[in-house]
């Protein structure tokens, strides 16, 4: 096996599923990026730099539950180099943000299948994010992703 580990920052929406008071779904986006962090006397300073490259695109189904916490399943696609399956372990959690009109939260997705170079995916992903009053969405993923050599 193989191991791919990297971070990526997605963007975009989350709302209700029309006709549903429990299910959202979320579509979200990811350039190719870079990601720094820089430890420092003075703080903590980071920065998420879109480079060449193509992009992550993230579709998922959440069911949201009365005490806070959800189960999501869904797809991302990871430019032409293929797209896994995923789904919550255990449950994600979600509640209010120290900002006004933000949630957030977060999940462990454990990869259930792919295509492409994911073929034979395993592995888990973790997400944080924070998703606004309108439906904007900030995800900041963890990935380890093991696939066949």
């Amino acid at each position: 096996m193989r191991e791919l580990v990297f971070a990526l920052t997605f963007t975009g929406q989350a709302g209700p599923v029309p006709g549903s008071e429990t299910m959202r779904q979320a579509k979200t986006l990811a350039p190719s990026q870079a990601i720094r962090t820089v430890l420092g006397v003075g703080g903590v300073e980071s920065a998420v730099d879109t480079i060449d490259g193509e992009r992550a695109v993230l579709e998922s189904r959440v069911e949201r539950f009365a005490d806070g916490s959800f189960a999501e399943d869904g797809t991302i696609s990871y430019g032409r180099a293929g797209k896994i399956s995923f789904v919550t372990v255990g449950r994600g959690s979600v509640g209010p943000s120290p900002i006004p009109g933000w949630v957030h939260g977060a999940v462990i997705w454990s990869v259930t299948g792919g295509e492409g170079l994911f073929a034979g995916a395993q592995g888990l992903i973790t997400s944080n994010f924070v998703v606004s009053a309108s439906g904007d969405v900030v995800d900041n993923h963890f990935t380890r992703i093991y696939v066949p050599a």
